[in-house]
């Protein structure tokens, strides 16, 4: 069984993102980048199934510029036999991606996609649902376990409720959640072998996309700034300032 892992290189979780001047986008130069936490996750999940001697082959792929093969090469050094990156420097958006990894599924036939559930960059929470539409594959969302066995895939998904479970027919579409699993780290060990790795590099061109922006960003700003606290004497007081100046009752 080979599984395919999304990953996306976005600006790390611990970096306050700055607002261009212009209102344009963000401002990423000078930025560290990663990999996308819900795709660390994914890589994870695929590997562990690896190791427990169902899949045989894990499969990386990132869509962007030529820095996502630092992404690729750590999804390599935690497990993933090998890489290929989309390069392009278009503006990739969901529907964009979603159709680049559905012809990467038509020629590398996996048996499974394992992505995260959204990227904490847009937070569109949209390239799984559409890859899966697009190559009339089920899908299972926000999995919290995965269990891979017989053909099937049985899910265990977070609702609002409490848990679902679903068991759908492989091949598919899973998108990971927070609590599926806990990423490793990647040791150095690894780090040096991933280097060897195969990391392949095709165009969108090549695969027969067009990946033109269809939609178009007006502006990007920041939230306002929060006004700072009050303190209140007593009870009375806190009442009448959410009845007069709050007006929430």
């Amino acid at each position: 069984m080979k599984i395919l892992v999304p990953v996306k290189r976005v600006v790390d979780y611990n970096v306050k993102v700055r607002v261009k001047a212009d209102g344009t986008g963000v401002d990423i130069a000078n930025v560290k980048m990663s990999m996308n936490p819900f795709d660390e996750i994914a890589i994870e999940e695929a590997v562990r199934l690896k190791e427990a001697g169902v899949a045989t082959e894990v499969l990386a792929v990132s869509a962007g510029v030529a820095g996502c093969q630092e992404t690729l090469r750590t999804a390599m050094a935690i497990g993933a036999d090998r890489g290929i990156l989309i390069e392009t420097d278009a503006e990739l958006q969901p529907l964009a991606v979603a159709k680049l990894l559905k012809a990467l599924c038509d020629k590398e036939q996996p048996q499974a996609v394992i992505c995260g559930k959204q990227a904490i960059d847009d937070d569109a929470n949209q390239t799984g649902q559409m890859l899966a539409a697009l190559l009339g594959w089920p899908q299972a969302t926000f999995a919290s376990k995965v269990v891979l066995a017989d053909g099937k895939a049985t899910v265990t998904r977070e609702v609002d409720g409490g848990l679902e479970t679903l068991e759908i027919a492989l091949p598919a579409v899973i998108t990971t959640d927070l609590r599926l699993n806990e990423p490793r780290y990647a040791t150095l060990p690894n780090i040096m072998k991933a280097k060897k790795k195969p990391l392949d590099t095709v165009t969108p061109d090549a695969l027969g996309v067009d990946v033109a922006p269809r939609l178009k960003t007006l502006k990007v700003a920041e939230p306002a700034k929060r006004s700072a606290g009050v303190k209140v004497a007593d009870v009375a007081d806190l009442v009448a300032k959410l009845k007069n100046e709050a007006k929430v009752i």
